[in-house]
């Protein structure tokens, strides 16, 4: 599975690992539905850290197919929801 990290490249992730980081996405949208910003904060950057973790990155002139996009580490509670709401960039 091929994720594309906004802002920073791609990443090439082990299908195994789809479990631990579908845990981690359906934390983050618990926080978005509830309006939690102090706890997106948190599992975003947890998300962003286990996929690091758990993968390899390509190099920067790669351009595959991305299955995963998701937002750059700075990105706002708002922001992802504004991002949500065109076409979900982030698949539920």
């Amino acid at each position: 599975m091929i994720v594309r990290i906004m802002g920073e490249g791609q990443v090439k992730l082990d299908d195994s690992h789809f479990t631990e980081l579908n845990e981690l996405d359906d934390e983050l949208l618990a926080e978005m539905e509830s309006g939690d910003g102090e706890g997106f904060g948190r599992t975003l950057t947890a998300l962003l850290d286990a996929v690091r973790r758990l993968g390899t990155p390509l190099p920067d002139d790669a351009l595959e197919p991305s299955e995963l996009i998701l937002p750059s580490p700075d990105a706002t509670l708002q922001e992802v929801r504004e991002l949500l709401s065109d076409d979900g960039l982030i698949p539920g």
